[in-house]
């Protein structure tokens, strides 16, 4: 959704940049994915569009923000993978609670299977990229942020140490610079510690691909104490692991589970799972229409209105007073439903 906060007079070259930027972002959402600034900006350094500088990644983030705020780039687009705010959990009634808890439900999906899997990266920044895949999988993805902690490193050994009959992967996405090349031995030896029997295999980022997809290099950091050996095998460039195309990292991390997964016994899981469900939703919708029956027995209509249920009246009736009444609710429930949805009364009405 776009929305105009301020108005801005753009010069001709940065209009050319909103608008690349747009063509960028319409990939990513044909895609059904959102992109963190740095993804845009590895985006536009790929395609020679800008300098791989830390000045330039501040520029384009100041003209993204003006953007937004000028109406010009999707609010959706772009998204923060820090600062996410703890909602919490709350739903419009009933049946929407049950259509979530039939959604989640799963039975163990690698129950079975000759392998175990998990998928670890070394940014929060992939994670919007990664999970759809996780959960497509059913698999656990794991955000490192860097080094990883103990406590985070021992609960993990716990996990595999479960499926110690089975053979035990993980797959490891992270820079190709000192650090990113070091983790990989620290996950192995520390897990290895932990009790674990596991292979460690990095699917991204390789000199492989760094090759096959041209991507932008960064000075390798020769603070690093690990710079050394780095250097001596690559050289003094490195790369982040965010410059890849979205697409190409699905289709690395597919092809991982790909060669590893038992889809026969897979389905097994998912046809018990469907038919947990349908005994669920059958006990459910029995249960509301006795729920229903019995309000209509005491002369009372059931509370079973949503947001649109609630907008579509207002926007009838055009009084507050007369839709609380037609929908048996408080005109307190109404405004509450309109400020959790960031509205007002004069902007619906005047719609």
């Amino acid at each position: 959704m776009r929305r105009k906060y301020k108005n801005f007079n753009f010069r001709i070259d940065s209009l050319a940049k909103i608008e690349l930027a747009n063509k960028i972002i319409d990939s990513y959402q044909a895609q059904g994915l959102r992109l963190t600034l740095r993804q845009l900006y590895y985006q536009f350094v790929t395609q020679n569009a800008m300098l791989n500088q830390e000045k330039s990644y501040n520029s384009l983030g100041n003209l993204i923000s003006d953007a937004r705020l000028a109406g010009l780039v999707d609010w959706d687009a772009i998204e923060d993978r820090v600062r996410v705010p703890r909602l919490p959990n709350e739903f419009e009634n009933v049946k929407e609670l049950v259509d979530t808890a039939l959604h989640s439900y799963r039975l163990p999906r690698w129950q079975g299977q000759q392998h175990y899997i998990e998928l670890w990266v070394e940014k929060d920044a992939l994670s919007g990229v990664l999970a759809p895949l996780a959960r497509k999988y059913h698999i656990t993805l794991m955000v490192n942020r860097g080094y990883s902690s103990q406590s985070a490193m021992y609960e993990a050994g716990i996990r595999f140490c479960r499926h110690g009959n089975k053979q035990c992967t993980l797959f490891y996405l992270g820079d190709l610079d000192p650090s990113g090349e070091d983790m990989v031995r620290d996950i192995q030896d520390r897990l290895t510690m932990f009790g674990a029997n596991l292979v460690v295999k990095k699917i991204a980022l390789t000199m492989e691909q760094v090759r096959q997809y041209n991507l932008p290099p960064n000075p390798a950091k020769k603070t690093d104490t690990r710079a050394t050996a780095y250097i001596a095998k690559y050289g003094n460039e490195s790369w982040e692991v965010d410059a890849l195309p979205p697409d190409k990292l699905h289709q690395f991390i597919e092809h991982a589970i790909l060669e590893v997964v038992d889809f026969d016994a897979m389905e097994r899981i998912i046809e018990l799972e469907n038919q947990d469900k349908d005994l669920l939703k059958g006990a459910i919708d029995n249960a509301l229409q006795g729920k229903i029956a019995y309000a209509h027995k005491l002369g009372r209509k059931p509370l079973q209105h949503g947001v649109k249920n609630i907008l579509d009246t207002l926007n009838t009736t055009r009084s507050i007073s007369e839709t609380a009444q037609k929908l048996n609710c408080s005109r307190g429930h109404i405004y509450g439903v309109l400020k959790q949805q960031g509205l007002t009364l004069k902007e619906v009405l005047a719609k």
